[in-house]
């Protein structure tokens, strides 16, 4: 009698099987049909990255870099938090290729509509999310010097889905290659700077005159010392810088600091580096952001004067600033 029962209890087993899976592919839709690529292809147009909405999304840099997804980013409308769930993977390759490549830049593109609302401390709610997104990537370990974030107010409204938008993001690709290509071209270096006898630290101090936050100015330090001297032109030009950077979120303060050749090279590029995080440690307590300052520093690689006179050696003894 128990064998007449097998078939039953089987055919019970297939089709307690064949509805959970309608269940969860069909109405819950959760079996994915694609697997994210991140794959090194030739391509064929600078920007590849399918507009916000659409079905899919691509991040790639030229041919040297291409992630493909087979859903998009979405956020609550009005809302700045990016939910990546429904990306359809993740971007840790992203991540891999922009520490890999510190040559390459990236600036992430929010957009947003004029019918949200904008709650957030940025100027605009597509600022927020493109703010959000670097965050993210810094968190990761990527160089905040290498990422730039714009807001742009879109004229066609992103697609919605209920009270969601799918999309809000692009990632386009630049370089410093094409910086230091034209860098290269130079054959002819510039003029030494003009030192007169006798002339102190302060007295190259009071020679700087603030311009521009786009035009350099150079801080100038006592032998040995980590505190530059303060002029009212220094002072203005961080004034006017921190302002600036305050509501262009997207813009950095390049801090790089110089030595004369006096000591071993090692010593002298520590010095350097020292200087620059010692003014970045300043910025940031009147109000700049970290993530809107790059320190770097030359050592005694890049000289204004003559280190061969006490004179030249104060000259080559700074740190330039300026926003880019």
């Amino acid at each position: 009698m128990f064998t007449t029962k097998i078939p039953w209890v089987i055919l019970l087993f297939l089709w307690m099987a064949g509805s959970t899976w309608w269940h969860i592919c069909k109405i819950k839709q959760l079996c994915a049909d694609d697997n994210v690529s991140a794959t090194m292809l030739p391509v064929d147009s600078e920007v590849y990255t399918t507009p916000p909405g659409a079905d899919g999304f691509t991040i790639a840099d030229e041919n040297r870099f291409r992630l493909n997804f087979p859903g998009n980013f979405s956020f609550a409308k009005s809302g700045a938090n990016a939910n990546m769930n429904t990306l359809g993977g993740r971007i840790d390759s992203l991540v891999a290729y922009l520490k890999a490549n510190p040559d390459r830049t990236l600036d992430v593109r929010g957009y947003y509509m004029a019918s949200e609302t904008n709650a957030t401390s940025f100027a605009n709610l597509g600022l927020a999310r493109a703010e959000g997104i670097k965050q993210y990537l810094t968190q990761q370990g990527v160089s905040a010097g290498s990422l730039m974030t714009t807001g742009v107010l879109r004229n066609v409204p992103l697609t919605t889905k209920g009270d969601s938008l799918m999309g809000g993001l692009d990632f386009v690709f630049g370089g410093l290659m094409k910086m230091n290509a034209i860098d290269t071209l130079t054959t002819t270096p510039p003029a030494p700077l003009s030192v007169a006898a006798g002339i102190t630290e302060e007295g190259l101090a009071a020679r700087e005159t603030y311009k521009s936050v786009f035009e350099p100015i150079n801080l100038y330090f006592p032998l040995s010392k980590a505190d530059y001297i303060k002029t009212p032109e220094t002072t203005k030009f961080f004034d006017e810088a921190a302002k600036y950077l305050k509501a262009n979120k997207g813009k950095k303060l390049i801090l790089t600091g110089h030595t004369d050749s006096s000591g071993p090279d090692e010593a002298n590029l520590a010095l350097s580096r020292k200087r620059a995080a010692d003014v970045k440690t300043k910025m940031r307590n009147s109000g700049i952001s970290a993530d809107q300052i790059v320190t770097e520093g030359k050592g005694e690689a890049n000289p204004v004067a003559s280190n061969n006179t006490r004179e030249g050696r104060k000259a080559n003894r700074r740190l330039t600033v300026v926003v880019k």
